[in-house]
């Protein structure tokens, strides 16, 4: 039972507002750099920065510069980065090979950046769409994407980011199965610590675009994902799908998009109480930049409030693209 208050004036609800110190003392949210996870774009090549033009302000790196992006996310406190590769199109197949090469871009940066900054966390999406001639997250036979024998494929390129050193395997795909025969196959390798942040629950979004201009899958993408990414119109499919990944094995578990379905970060964490992350994503990071740039908001401002709400729906941590910018915003630089 919710304790009574008593009725104004006793009760002023205004006098804990009244000041930047109270303000602090009753504040119910903390955002620190501790939470955030920084998606960050490799490619191939040397001493490259190439801007993602949908997405201002964010880069395709080559190797030597993601490791000094993971060397800054380090010095500022950002625990962890998630990779994702730009793939060229002749290492974009039908039976995506290159998804499970030990040499392929994702695992040579992994190794680069462990060895120069073996403190920082990575990251990685398993996933076969930036290594697909068709775009899909899947193989697809007669126009259909079919499960089981992509969830074979995605076991193999779990295999080879898990030899690679990294620390957080995240599957992206919604394939049904796939954290179970994942978990599986890493505890037959002897990856026992490998920690498995399941997109467990992956809507078919609108605010997708810009990502897949930034690993090169716009063009290639045939068709759409809705037969296998969520219908945006549910949310008891949601606790399905993160109950089922959490008792295949899954560590961690995310919500993608963000703050459109902040319903569901608030539903998953009271329903199962386990890690939970969401995916600002590049839609999202996308409108707040436009925004900003037009001096239509005040962009500092919307994007820390946009990461509170992440931390208020119940959020342990949020995959964005601010990731350096919050950090420094938080440390007053």
């Amino acid at each position: 039972m919710r304790p009574t208050q008593s009725p104004f004036p006793a009760t002023r609800l205004r006098r804990t507002r009244a000041t930047p110190a109270l303000r602090d003392l009753v504040r119910e949210n903390t955002l620190t750099p501790g939470d955030l996870i920084w998606p960050v774009f490799v490619r191939e090549g040397e001493n490259i920065e190439e801007p993602v033009p949908s997405m201002p302000g964010v880069n395709r790196l080559s190797v030597d510069r993601a490791v000094e992006a993971a060397r800054e996310a380090d010095a500022l406190g950002i625990p962890a980065i998630c990779l994702f590769p730009y793939t060229s199109p002749e290492n974009r197949t039908a039976d995506c090979a290159e998804a499970w090469n030990p040499d392929n871009l994702s695992n040579r940066a992994t190794r680069a950046i462990k060895s120069a900054v073996p403190g920082i966390a990575i990251m990685t999406d398993v996933a076969l769409d930036p290594y697909s001639d068709t775009g899909h997250d899947g193989f697809v036979v007669d126009g259909r994407i079919v499960n089981d024998e992509t969830v074979e494929a995605l076991v193999r390129q779990a295999l080879s980011q898990a030899e690679a050193g990294v620390d957080i395997i995240g599957p992206s795909d919604m394939m049904d199965g796939r954290i179970g025969a994942i978990r599986g196959a890493l505890e037959m390798a002897g990856h026992h610590d490998v920690t498995l942040l399941s997109y467990a629950a992956k809507y078919a979004s609108a605010f997708y675009g810009p990502f897949r201009d930034a690993v090169g899958a716009s063009g290639a993408l045939k068709g759409d994902k809705r037969t296998y990414q969520m219908d945006p119109a549910n949310t008891d499919e949601a606790l399905r799908c993160i109950e089922r990944d959490l008792a295949e094995g899954a560590d961690m578990i995310m919500v993608k998009p963000g703050m459109p379905y902040l319903d569901i970060c608030r539903r998953a964490k009271d329903t199962f109480a386990a890690p939970t992350f969401a995916y600002q994503v590049s839609g999202e990071y996308a409108m707040l930049t436009a925004a900003t740039q037009n001096g239509w908001i005040d962009g500092d401002r919307a994007m820390m409030e946009s990461l509170m709400a992440f931390k208020r729906a119940g959020c342990d941590g949020v995959l964005t693209y601010f990731a350096p910018r919050v950090a420094r915003t938080l440390a007053g630089n």
